[in-house]
């Protein structure tokens, strides 16, 4: 990791970076399947959320004014039934004029390990296809593809699939 970058667990004085962070996926790309993008008031809740049970991380460098955030990853309840309490769901979100250069792999590579000491077994990714980054970078992680959901998701007048990977913690 480059010696100007940070990751750190979040807080909800995050929310307002990280909302604008993933406006442009919600707003120009299947990659979310969400319609409206979330406020910065929500963000800090879903913050607050994961970082209770999961974990939250975000990636940070430094720019002309100070720390700059430009990426996070997350972790979240993958069902409510209590058998499933050990296994997470995982997402990444990085500035998009600040993918490629290793910042995803680094957040994912402090994520793992800090859900693997709170005890849990599996974390899962549901990725819209086609995104053969957000598939490159789980395979780099090494979890294995389970299936696919065909034409689950209704975004811009079409429909999308939507894969399933998975990864023993």
């Amino acid at each position: 990791m480059p010696p100007a970058w940070t990751i750190r667990h979040a807080t909800p004085a995050d929310a307002a970076a990280c909302a604008a962070i993933y406006e442009p996926y919600v707003r120009d790309t299947v990659i979310s399947f969400e319609t409206e993008p979330p406020t910065a008031e929500e963000m800090a809740r879903r913050i607050e959320s994961s970082l209770a049970e999961h974990a939250w991380l975000v990636l940070e460098t430094e720019g002309e004014a100070g720390p700059e955030l430009i990426g996070y990853a997350y972790a979240t309840q993958h069902r409510t039934r209590a058998a499933y309490r050990w296994a997470c769901d995982v997402s990444i979100y990085l500035d998009r004029d600040r993918r490629g250069n290793g910042a995803g792999k680094a957040l994912y590579g402090a994520l793992f390990p800090h859900l693997k000491e709170r005890g849990f077994h599996r974390a899962l990714a549901g990725i819209a296809i086609p995104n053969d980054a957000s598939l490159g970078i789980h395979r780099s992680f090494g979890f294995t593809e389970v299936g696919t959901y065909r034409r689950i998701g209704w975004k811009f007048d079409a429909w999308h699939d939507v894969t399933w990977m998975q990864l023993d913690l």
